[in-house]
This record gives structure tokens, C-alpha cells and sequence, in this order.
């Protein structure tokens, strides 16, 4: 059974900096896409940045290009989500999501439904 746990979250001032961590287990092999989507209250889920496990592919909503930078650990079976210069509008909960299929390259900003496992999310507040 496929597995993430979201971890970092928490709150910081504008142009401060965090990184989320991913931990995910229960793959029969990790070369997948995942990525980081996030939820505002009132807005819908948007992706914000993809990565190809088994490749170094990664894609990023326009919204936080050159300030969010998505990486992965497979030894670790880790992704990371470092978040720099952070802003107000960036407060949202913060979910990890896989494929789940093995080999499965990530095509682009894709939206939710492409995921079939989710983390329970984290929070993350920026005040001006």
C-alpha cells in the first residue's frame, strides 16, 4: 500500500523560506511522478511543481517559477519542496501526490485527478 507523509510546514514571515519533505514507502518501484499541490481556503487544488522520479524532469506552475525549487532522495524515498521567498498568497495546505504507476513520467502541469495517492497535507501560513 502506497504511503506519503507530508512533513515542514509551519509559519514564517514573507520572503522567508521553508522546505517540505515527502516520505513515501509501499512502491514496487519508485520511478514515478509526484508532486506538490496545494489548497488555499475557498480556491481549488493547484499544482505547483512535478518531478519524475526516475529522471530529473521537473515542472513548475508559473505562480511560484524561481522561488520553489521540487527535488527527490530515492535512497531516502524522499521528495523535497524548497520554498524561498515565500509570499502571503503561498499560504495554503501543502500536499504530496504520486502516480503510484511504475515509470511513469510526469507530462506537465497536470491536475489532480492524475494522482491516485495523497498525503494528509501540511500547513503552511506566510504573514505580511
Amino acid at each position: 500500500q502506497v504511503q506519503l507523509l507530508e512533513s515542514g510546514g509551519g509559519s514564517v514571515q514573507a520572503g522567508g523560506s521553508l522546505t517540505l519533505s515527502c516520505a513515501y514507502s509501499g512502491y514496487a518501484s519508485p520511478s514515478t511522478c509526484m508532486a506538490w499541490f496545494r489548497q488555499a481556503p475557498g480556491k481549488e487544488r493547484e499544482g505547483v511543481a512535478y518531478i519524475f522520479t526516475g529522471g530529473r524532469t521537473t515542472y513548475y506552475a508559473d505562480s511560484v517559477k524561481g522561488r520553489f525549487t521540487i527535488s527527490r532522495d530515492n535512497p531516502k524515498n524522499t521528495v523535497y519542496l524548497q520554498m524561498n521567498s515565500l509570499k502571503p498568497e503561498d499560504t495554503a495546505i501543502y500536499y504530496c501526490a504520486s502516480r503510484g504507476r511504475p515509470w511513469t513520467a510526469c507530462p506537465g502541469i497536470t491536475p489532480p485527478n492524475y494522482f491516485g495517492y495523497w498525503g494528509q497535507g501540511t500547513q503552511v501560513t506566510v504573514s505580511s
